[in-house]
């Protein structure tokens, strides 16, 4: 067995559930607390009740591992890389990491918006311990990664959020941690960009440091990681080969697609509109199992209609793979209707019969208002494309395209 590269021990974080104030309030801020006090006969707010993020979490990492850290929104994945990173400390238990740990885990993270790319490189350089010699001779290849050289001597601030994940994964991978943590900032960047960077963190596990990923793509998550760690409401309830790990949180995915969408609470998002029904009917409208080749149709109720507003899902296969996207903003508009629910309709079905996880989203303007994973699960049956029946072979893929064959004479 490898040396520990980190001990988890016991950890817990707390939050008020309610709005705490500031210790160094603005003026704005003073101004709304007399008002505050004025209305409220002099009251002043108070915490009412606390929310165990993270409760008694126990995890040995080695060094050299790839572990990944898999969870529904609201798990605790991120609270718990950011005790590790020391960005917040831990209620109960503690934490240590053997070796330098390089952190990405959101978009900015470590920079001073005033200073250049360039001198946030040294920065975070500094910040990890390493000497100024040690930075020069990795800056080139930094760079290179980064792909933001035009743009190296503006203050980040100016950096579209796109580029500050380019140069922020550069810098965490480049530097040499003994220890790399990475969220699921890396869905910023492009696809291109993603791949080079999960290449980047393969060559980084093979020459012996530990990696901590947090990621929703469990393509990604198979493909890179040795071993995960599931968590559900602040518990690890799984810790096993990556394979096994993922397939339980699939598991936990469907059974919270049981309860109706207005009641779940694993949702993300401002939360300022929110989806309330979700409907998946076939060509006669009425709901059960679709059909291969079939017309099909997806309604998302909400419960507001805003400016702006913009409703997209994603259709995943068993093994948790992303096959195909949908967004109403990206799309033709057919009309619009009474009611408050966002219709997509699908002329000809073209996936392959089995069983499917549609995440659904709602947007306002461009902001994230109300995300579920696992918002409903939907059977495909047997059918006919074009005519021809379509056989399940998922070894193959989910996705059949009509096409003709020309065979010799």
């Amino acid at each position: 067995m490898s040396a520990l590269a980190i001990r988890i021990e016991g950890v817990g974080k707390e939050f008020p559930l309610s709005r705490v104030r500031d210790q160094y309030p603005t003026l704005r801020a003073a101004l709304a607390s007399g008002a505050q006090r004025l209305v409220g006969g002099g009251r002043r707010a108070r915490a009412e009740g606390r929310f165990w993020a993270l409760r008694d979490v126990s995890v040995d990492v080695h060094a050299g591992e790839v572990v990944a850290i898999i969870g529904n929104n609201g798990a605790g994945k991120s609270t718990l890389l950011k005790i590790l990173s020391r960005i917040t400390p831990p209620t109960t238990g503690r934490i240590e990491a053997r070796g330098r740990l390089g952190s990405l885990l959101e978009v900015g993270t470590g920079f001073h918006a005033e200073l250049t790319g360039r001198e946030n490189v040294y920065l975070n350089g500094a910040i990890l311990g390493m000497r100024k010699t040690e930075i020069d001779r990795k800056f080139d290849e930094i760079v290179a990664f980064s792909e933001v050289e035009r743009f190296l001597d503006m203050p980040v601030k100016h950096y579209s959020s796109g580029m500050q994940v380019r140069l922020a994964f550069a810098v965490a991978a480049h530097l040499e941690p003994e220890i790399l943590v990475v969220d699921e900032v890396l869905a910023v960047g492009d696809a291109a960009f993603q791949k080079k960077c999960l290449g980047k963190m393969q060559t980084v596990s093979r020459e012996g440091r530990t990696v901590l990923f947090v990621s929703h793509n469990l393509g990604a998550v198979r493909a890179l990681c040795d071993r995960g760690i599931v968590l559900q409401h602040g518990v690890v309830t799984v810790d096993a080969p990556v394979a096994k790990a993922v397939a339980a949180y699939l598991a936990t995915l469907e059974d919270a697609s049981a309860y109706d969408v207005a009641e779940r609470t694993d949702r993300h998002g401002k939360g300022d509109v929110r989806l309330t029904r979700i409907e998946v009917t076939s060509d006669d409208d009425v709901p059960g199992t679709l059909t291969t080749g079939r017309p099909a149709r997806f309604r998302f109720h909400v419960s507001d209609v805003l400016p702006g507003m913009s409703c997209a899902f994603d259709v995943f296969d068993p093994l948790g793979q992303q096959i195909t996207y949908f967004n109403s903003s990206l799309s033709e508009i057919a009309g619009s209707a009474p009611g408050h629910a966002f219709v997509c309709d699908i002329d000809e079905l073209l996936l392959v019969p089995g069983r499917y996880r549609i995440d659904a989203a709602l947007s306002c303007n461009g902001e994230l208002q109300d995300k579920l994973e696992g918002a409903v699960f939907v059977d495909v049956d047997h059918g006919l494309v074009r005519g021809w029946p379509v056989p399940t072979f998922t070894q193959y893929g989910s996705v059949v395209l009509p096409h003709r064959w020309t065979t010799p004479a």
